[in-house]
């Protein structure tokens, strides 16, 4: 769930850009010519805001979860701690074998464009580069978004769970 938030907010970051880019486009045709320079900030403010607007959801999961999981089965079972403790290794487990998957991956993907683009399987403009930049496409977002962010999920999990271990006890 975590990742795909990742990678939404990463379309949705980009479909806002391409838009602006093709609005600036309209609005100074000199920049395709060279002779006007294009409004970059424009573009980093576009991302900076949906950067920080898409991540709410993803972070308000990775504090509350272990703090929900806490609390309700505490009332409920009187094993708060427990459950947390399972919440935070299989947390952690999963979230190092896929943060491992989503950065080889992007980056198996990455490279196999690299190296059709040497001259292997037809080089640039055959089919097999064709495929190979889809997945680049599909690859970047996995190896630069959502697989470092899993690292930084699994310490904030195990941060939040040290911090409230008093609730659940």
């Amino acid at each position: 769930l975590f990742s795909g938030l990742a990678i939404r907010a990463v379309g949705k970051a980009a479909y806002y850009v391409i838009n602006d880019v093709r609005e600036q486009f309209k609005e100074k045709p000199g920049i395709l010519a060279g002779s006007e320079r294009p409004d970059y900030g424009r573009c980093v403010d576009i991302v900076t805001r949906g950067a920080l607007r898409e991540m709410v959801l993803p972070g308000l999961l990775a504090v509350f979860m272990p703090i929900v999981v806490g609390v309700v089965f505490r009332a409920a079972f009187h094993v708060g701690a427990e459950a947390v403790a399972a919440l935070l290794m299989v947390g952690t487990m999963s979230g190092i074998l896929m943060a491992t998957l989503l950065n080889n991956g992007g980056g198996a993907w990455d490279n196999a464009k690299k190296f059709i683009e040497t001259g292997e399987y037809g080089g640039k403009g055959s089919d097999a580069h064709k495929a190979a930049v889809v997945g680049d496409t599909v690859g970047d977002p996995f190896k630069d978004t959502a697989g470092p962010s899993l690292h930084v999920l699994i310490k904030l999990l195990s941060t939040i769970t040290l911090v409230m271990a008093p609730l659940f006890i």
